[in-house]
């Protein structure tokens, strides 16, 4: 380890200890994944510096990496504990899907963006992350032939949970999505049993819209 790859690890786990475990995050195999993807990969070269920050950054087509903490909350949302199969809706960055991949059996992550999905599948790529699998495709459709999912991350905001991915989502799987208008949010996980689903809200959140069919229109 060189002596700049070595900042970055001290920067990471600094990370870890004061914006998320400070924070209430539990779960090790949340922690172990944040203190493992180097998230200065996932942002342009001028901002590697400013990758590890208590905020989000922007990463082009104006789009966003999610804040680190807000990517922890998510994550440990969906309580996973390592052999599911997890569907993304906004590959964005790709921080978060290398975050879920870490923990789970395999990601299957759709974004819109054709600029975006060539660039996080080249990372994927090169980061060796055999278990993510991209598709560039309308999220707010799902992925249909790899359904059911045990759960769903969805990384954009919306006014509703799109019916196909309620759809998609095993009986037994979590979902957790921001819910609400243009400037502000709900984050909710529901939990989707053999009779009924049930909604939990885990606090308010500001995301990017989510364009789509069952989303907000372009």
């Amino acid at each position: 380890m060189n002596s700049e790859q070595r900042k970055f690890e001290i920067w990471r786990h600094k990370m870890v200890a004061r914006q998320i475990v400070a924070r209430g995050i539990t779960d090790p195999g949340v922690i172990a994944a944040m203190e493992t993807v180097p998230r200065h990969l996932f942002v342009s070269e001028a901002l590697t510096d400013s990758a590890y920050g208590d905020f989000p950054l922007p990463i082009g087509e104006a789009q966003t990496i999610s804040q680190p903490y807000i990517i922890a909350e998510m994550t440990q949302a969906l309580e996973l504990t390592g052999d599911e199969r997890v569907l993304e809706i906004g590959t964005g960055s790709g921080y978060q899907a290398a975050v879920l991949a870490e923990i789970v059996f395999r990601v299957y992550t759709i974004e819109r963006n054709n600029i975006l999905f060539l660039r996080t599948r080249k990372l994927f790529d090169a980061l060796k992350y055999h278990n993510i699998v991209a598709r560039y495709s309308d999220g707010t459709l799902g992925w249909k032939e790899e359904a059911p999912f045990d759960a769903i991350l969805v990384t954009a905001g919306g006014t509703q949970i799109p019916q196909p991915l309620l759809d998609q989502l095993a009986v037994g799987g979590r979902l957790v999505m921001p819910v609400g208008g243009l400037c502000s949010q709900e984050l909710v996980r529901i939990e989707k049993k053999a009779d009924k689903i049930t909604t939990d809200n885990l606090g308010g959140c500001r995301f990017v819209k989510l364009i789509g069919e069952h989303g907000w229109k372009e």
